[in-house]
């Protein structure tokens, strides 16, 4: 298992529905402001898009109050971003364990890779935590030409201390260093200074990515975006795209839920109350033998006496899917990330986990 969501392998393609705790995803579902607006995304089928997508860059600069529309790079998804900013160096560290695709890229493009272990704490009595390196990274980015980082985190939903890291983001302006921050769940913390979109300006080192995918519910519509005040480094970006990489869908998308102010407002109410619901009662299953703190909408688990395999197989056969952990640079077959979703769905999974 790379990723999650795969619901077409075990489900779609076998005519089964499988209720998908592998892929997090507001539950919300897709905004109405894109439903109620998705004819004129259909009358533009008839013509190419604009080739330089102005409205869609406006509706992003106003979103992130950023000064200029300049600093943006369009993507087919937030994986196009990452993928292509990764191209640009030839050393790159790593914080892991984190999402697969950082060194599935860095492999792709020869890059050598060093990598920057999370440190595994107590948080409280009852919550375990990862939490960033700040010192192993700051020396480590001597021997590498960039970092990329999950902020926050994935598979464990931890955000970065701006204050630990602000020594991290002067030695990289100061010496050439690129900051990948990967921001793909961002809006779930629902404070707007965890971002790091507030320092683009300051700093030239760092390119942010974020995408439509998560928080706002349309992994379809395959769109993301990259943030930098590093004009060079934008265009080195953009001349590896083809053109008219974003569909006639994604431009209204954007036009329109980024504004949707009701939509934000249901999906902070909605995690506030569900990732605390969650993380109360996965702490009384009586295999999970570690929950960790989280950000966002999913939550890592470590189990004891049944081991990932296991508890996906047991799982399936109840029509759920689960995200196995293993495959995350630096965890085992004990390890697995559950997505947080709406109460009726986390009480069903919660329910299959203790009847297992």
């Amino acid at each position: 298992m790379i990723h999650g969501g795969d619901v077409y392998t075990d489900g779609i393609l076998k005519g089964i529905e499988l209720l998908d705790y592998s892929s997090n995803i507001n539950p919300l579902g897709i905004p109405y402001s894109f439903i109620n607006n998705i004819n004129s995304a259909i009358n533009n089928l008839v013509r190419y898009p604009d080739i330089e997508y102005r409205k869609v860059k406006y509706s992003l600069k106003e979103y992130t109050n950023v000064s200029s529309e300049e600093f943006f790079v369009l993507g087919n998804g937030a994986a196009e971003i990452i993928d292509l900013a990764i191209s640009m160096l030839k050393r790159i560290l790593i914080v892991v364990p984190s999402f697969v695709e950082y060194e599935i890229n860095a492999k792709k493009w020869g890059c050598k890779i060093e990598y920057s272990h999370l440190i595994e704490r107590n948080y409280d009595k009852t919550l375990h935590d990862f939490t960033y390196d700040y010192k192993d990274i700051l020396n480590k980015l001597k021997y590498v030409d960039g970092i990329i980082i999950g902020h926050p985190n994935n598979p464990n939903g931890s955000i970065i201390d701006k204050d630990e890291f602000k020594n991290i983001l002067m030695y990289c302006e100061n010496n050439g260093k690129i900051i990948i921050v990967d921001e793909a769940f961002i809006e779930f913390t629902g404070n707007i200074d965890d971002s790091f979109i507030s320092e683009v300006e300051k700093y030239k080192c760092l390119i942010i990515i974020r995408a439509l995918t998560k928080f706002f519910s349309m992994p379809g519509i395959r769109f993301g975006y990259g943030i930098s005040s590093n004009k060079k480094l934008v265009e080195l970006i953009k001349m590896r795209q083809n053109p008219w990489n974003i569909n006639a869908f994604a431009e209204v998308a954007v036009q329109n839920v980024l504004k949707d102010k009701e939509y934000i407002h249901n999906t902070l109410e909605w995690i506030r109350e569900e990732k605390e619901f969650m993380i109360d009662k996965l702490k009384r299953i009586y295999f999970i033998n570690k929950v960790y703190r989280t950000n966002v909408n999913y939550v890592l688990c470590e189990t004891k006496n049944i081991d990932c395999y296991k508890l996906y197989e047991e799982c399936l056969k109840r029509n759920i899917l689960i995200r196995m952990a293993d495959n995350y640079r630096g965890l085992d077959k004990y390890y697995v990330r559950f997505a947080i979703k709406d109460r009726e769905s986390n009480v069903r999974f919660l329910n299959v986990l203790s009847s297992i």
